[in-house]
């Protein structure tokens, strides 16, 4: 094969063009050896080793890319000195991986300063190797150069660390890697070791800082390859002649976590080789788009409602949580041979030890550490114990504790989890503790607390396939508690000035905290999310020995933790009948003061820029209104164009004309977005109207809400994004000018919005296949109907719908729209021509049929504007309101 690719290159000399001839040769040869490469990983060849196999095929192409340069090209039969040459592989390629669109890392090394031979041999190789479409690192040094920036510079050391001879010169590039390894040797290998520990930091922040964002970055997020490579430097740096540090990894790490090691390493390595053949491009995050494919190539199959999309992912922050395991271990054995430099002062007088009060606790050089193993077997409860420590003296724990911890899982047996002393450790952890988001994400990194909450384990790396989610499920509740301990402690009071001072009124705090860390531990199951985590709640309840009345607080908070939400955002607040309902529900002040702190810590840790204003507004007035029904005041209508007096003053003395009023929402957190009040005259169509202005200016209606005195004066109020997610018209203001002006005309009927093209949706939300569900419901407003719509969201959508209910001779009294993520959910209060009630028949069938066919609209060619791939059932949350129509009617999520 060598020979006969050789011998084409030779005949490409001849060629015309010379470079375009032999870019043709090798081209042909390397993509069919990636093919082949490709062929052995669809049938199931391990990440491992089809990385090698990836750089054996770019060693293949250089090597015969730089004989064909050197011995026909540009020939040196008798090489001077000042002519040697040699090609270097470095960075991961030097160690011999490769994905397959990975840059290539390269070093073109020479005994001194540069000569008119070694350019041309390097400006040839680089010139066919961007032919060939492959991106490349390369530099060219003196291996003076080289060792004297190896000193100074972090990155150009670590590079060199994988340093692999690949062609040319064989005694320069011996000597020169001999040289490099003998100069680390010699240096402190403390400095290099702190670098790459900040940079690892640095890189963390830049990603995401969290290891569980349902979209990960395989090579440089955290729990990512960058982090197994880290080690594999950091190795290296201590045996520098050690094929791959192993020597170094012998001595740091134990045989398990060596096996560790090595499947994370295999596993993260075929995730990404798949990632790129998927993507077709050097692609490293998995995002939504991909994960399907990502799995469906790696062979996962769903299993029961658990799609393989999240069986797949789930094992991705599993081996993530691995990997952080992984770097504990290994610090803890670079602090324990003193070679690792820190910034704590008390870490730096070594073998610094404090007894701290309970009997194999020590502070062990600024952190929490043990005495051995054996504390554990002895009194396992101490398991609980060491992380209360841990947080009542503020120690972050020391990984030789991490480790013990890790390995004494066997000891948590049934009667350890009823075990007074442990129950007790954990509540105080859990609802008393300084930090309670830290000590917890301790506690679920070791695995202790699945282990000790069997509940709580189902959940561990559990994903959820909607774009409205950014943490895995257990992530997404440990953020909520801290958001919660947060509010406790003031931290949040200019966001929640209320609810700072409302989450002190709670008289058992215990039960709001066990109820958020439950709240989510029912989704995936049979009878759904709402249910099945009220199950799971009063049998680990019961375990850590509540009384009675706590445990049905407990289980009552589990099921109806999304109540607040939903009631605040889908139905109409001012409306007597809803404040009603939800008082029923609620039953007495504490379950309302309860409910709202954990709704309000729910939303927030869904995401970043999930909780805004708008949203704080809606739960706000719900809470207020229930809790003046429990003073006694009497339930009379809100009149929300209370909120803009001036506009609607404005528009009823203009009688049949229209105002419009534009303000920046700088309250709506990450994403704002710019809010529009239209106040007119109320007629027949008008919100199809405005609601058509909006689609063809092509803003985006993240938020709505509709309401019309009894005077006829109608407010309609729009929160607008532009496609890209911010505020509408803060790139272009000129848009924003144009919309309203278009606003007011469309408001007083003086101009018809053609509909808007169908769009075709992002890649993002298009790998999401949303159930479209419609329901009319006659039963939970005395005077109108509520008709609610559940769909894949897109641009237009809201004109589509108001224009079907248009079209049904019905006139939109109230209306509350909301997006979550890929789904929209959105509720009309609708009347007949006369304003009554419409009566049940074949007509509301109708109209809820024609409402679901929008929903599940088509473009001119036939698709489906949604995606092949399905969300799991429990994307959608369950959450009715009790005891009307509807209760059995699957909704969008709203929180966690």
């Amino acid at each position: 094969m060598t020979d006969a690719l050789d011998d084409r290159l030779i005949e490409a000399a001849s060629a015309t063009d010379v470079r375009r001839a032999v870019a043709a040769i090798l081209k042909e040869s390397f993509d069919a050896a990636r093919v082949r490469i490709a062929r052995r990983l669809d049938a199931g060849g391990a990440g491992v080793e089809v990385a090698h196999l990836y750089s054996a095929a770019a060693d293949e192409l250089l090597n015969a890319l730089w004989r064909f340069t050197t011995e026909t090209l540009y020939p040196a039969a008798n090489p001077s000195e000042a002519e040697r040459l040699s090609l270097i592989a470095v960075g991961g390629y030097g160690r011999g991986v490769l994905a397959p669109f990975s840059d290539l890392d390269l070093l073109f090394l020479r005994p001194w300063k540069s000569i008119p031979r070694t350019e041309q041999v390097i400006e040839f190789m680089l010139y066919v190797l961007w032919d060939l479409g492959i991106k490349v690192g390369q530099s060219a040094r003196s291996v003076d150069e080289c060792l004297a920036l190896a000193k100074s510079d972090m990155t150009v050391r670590t590079a060199l660390l994988e340093a692999r001879a690949l062609a040319g010169d064989d005694r320069l590039a011996a000597d020169f890697i001999a040289r490099f390894r003998a100069q680390v040797v010699k240096a402190d290998p403390r400095h290099f070791i702190t670098a790459k520990l900040e940079e690892r930091d640095v890189r963390h922040q830049k990603s995401g800082a969290v290891r569980y964002r349902v979209e990960p970055n395989v090579k440089d997020g955290k729990g990512g390859l960058r982090d197994l490579n880290t080690l594999f430097w950091i190795a290296r740096s201590l045996a520098p002649d050690s094929p791959l540090g192993a020597r170094v990894m012998e001595g740091l790490l134990t045989a398990r976590e060596r096996r560790t090691f090595e499947e994370a390493f295999d596993f993260l390595w075929r995730v990404r080789a798949h990632l790129h053949l998927t993507a077709g491009r050097p692609e490293e995050k998995l995002t939504f788009d991909l994960q399907p494919e990502v799995a469906r190539r790696m062979g996962w199959r769903g299993r029961g409602d658990e799609p393989a999309v999240e069986r797949f992912m789930r094992r991705y922050f599993l081996v993530a949580r691995d990997v952080g395991g992984l770097t504990r271990a290994l610090s803890a054995k670079l602090e324990a041979r003193q070679q690792k430099s820190t910034m704590s002062l008390s870490r730096l007088i070594p073998g610094r030890k404090r007894k701290l009060g309970v009997e194999g606790f020590i502070e062990d050089s600024g952190r929490l550490s043990v005495t051995g193993p054996e504390v554990f077997t002895a009194a396992p409860e101490k398991l609980l114990m060491l992380f209360r420590t841990a947080d009542q003296h503020d120690l972050d724990l020391h990984p030789d504790a991490f480790s013990a911890v890790s390995r004494s899982l066997s000891l948590v047996t049934p009667s350890l989890r009823r075990d007074p002393e442990a129950t007790r450790a954990f509540l105080d952890i859990l609802a008393h503790g300084q930090r309670p988001y830290r000590v917890l994400s301790l506690m679920n990194e070791t695995g202790l607390l699945g282990r000790f909450l069997p509940e709580w384990g189902r959940i561990v790396g559990q994903t959820q396939f909607n774009m409205y989610h950014a943490y895995t499920v257990d992530e997404h509740t440990l953020q909520a508690i801290g958001i919660i301990n947060d509010i406790w402690r003031g931290k949040l009071k200019a966001d929640h000035p209320s609810s700072s001072e409302i989450v002190h009124r709670i008289d058992d705090f215990e039960a709001l905290m066990l109820a958020m860390l439950l709240h989510d531990v029912g989704k995936g199951g049979d009878r759904g999310q709402l249910e099945d985590g009220a199950i799971a709640a009063r049998r680990a309840c019961d375990r850590l020995g509540l009384d009675p009345r706590r445990t049905e607080f407990v289980v009552w908070l589990v099921r109806n933790h999304l109540a607040l939400s939903d009631y605040a955002q889908k139905r109409d607040v001012s409306d007597p009948a809803t404040v009603k309902a939800f008082t029923r529900l609620v039953g007495d002040p504490e379950r309302l003061r309860t409910l709202l702190i954990l709704t309000v810590a729910d939303i927030r840790a869904v995401g970043p820029g999930v909780w805004n204003a708008w949203k704080g507004n809606l739960i706000r007035d719900l809470y207020q209104r229930t809790e003046g029904v429990f003073r006694g005041e009497d339930v009379t209508h809100a009149d929300p164009l209370d909120d803009y007096p001036d506009l609607v003053a404005r528009a009823r003395l203009k009688g049949a004309a229209a105002e419009v009023l534009m303000v920046r929402d700088d309250e709506a957190g990450e994403h704002p977005a710019t809010r529009v009040a239209v106040a007119a005259r109320d007629r027949p169509g008008l919100f199809v109207d405005l609601a058509g202005a909006l689609a063809g200016a092509g803003a985006d209606v993240v938020g709505a809400r509709v309401a019309t005195a009894a005077d006829g004066t109608a407010l309609d109020v729009f929160e607008l994004q532009d496609g890209g997610g911010a505020p509408y018209g803060q790139a272009e203001p000129r848009r924003l000018t144009r919309l309203i002006a278009t606003l007011e005309a469309s408001a007083q009927g003086g101009v018809r919005i053609a509909p808007a093209p169908v769009a075709t949706p992002s890649p993002r939300r298009a790998a999401f296949d949303v159930r479209p569900t419609a329901i009319v419901d006659l039963d939970e407003s005395p005077d109108a109907a509520v008709v609610e719509v559940s769909g894949a969201d897109r641009p237009g959508l809201l004109a589509d719908l108001a224009r079907v209910l248009a079209d049904h001779g019905l006139s939109i009294r109230s209306a509350h729209i909301a997006g979550f993520g890929e789904r929209a959910v959105d509720s009309f209060y609708v009347t007949d021509p006369e304003g009554r009630k419409p009566n049940p028949g074949p007509k509301l069938e109708q109209l809820r049929l024609e409402l679901e066919a929008v929903l599940d609209r088509v473009d001119r060619a036939g698709t489906r504007l949604s995606a092949p791939v399905r969300a799991s059932l429990r994307d959608v949350s369950e959450v009715g309101r009790r005891g009307s129509a509807s209760d059995s009617v699957s909704r969008a999520p709203q929180a966690g």
